[in-house]
C-alpha cells in the first residue's frame, strides 16, 4: 500500500472485499493497472482521479483493464471501495 494510505477490510464474499480506504493529505496511490472491476464511493474529503476532483457523495467505477496513473488527495479523504479480493 502507499504511504499515508490506510486500509480496513469491512467485509469479504465470494471473491469480492469492500473496504473503508483513507488517503491523509498529500498521499498518492502509484501507478496501478485493474486486474478486475473497483468501485469507489466517497464519503469525507477530497479524492483527485485522474485529474477530475471527487467530493463526497461522488462514485467512480473502473474497469478491468484499465490504468490509474494519478490518485492523490490534497485534502486528504475517506472512501468506500469494492474490488475483487
Amino acid at each position: 500500500m502507499a504511504s499515508r494510505v490506510f486500509v480496513k477490510d469491512i467485509a469479504v464474499t465470494d471473491g469480492w472485499e469492500m473496504q473503508i480506504v483513507r488517503f491523509e493529505p498529500g498521499a498518492r496511490f502509484p501507478v496501478h493497472t485493474h486486474e478486475s472491476p473497483e468501485f469507489l464511493f466517497i464519503l469525507e474529503g477530497e479524492l483527485v482521479q485522474a485529474g477530475r476532483r471527487m467530493g463526497p457523495g461522488w462514485a467512480s467505477v473502473a474497469g478491468a483493464g484499465t490504468i490509474d496513473d494519478d490518485v492523490h488527495s490534497e485534502t486528504g479523504c475517506v472512501f468506500v471501495l469494492v474490488d475483487r479480493a
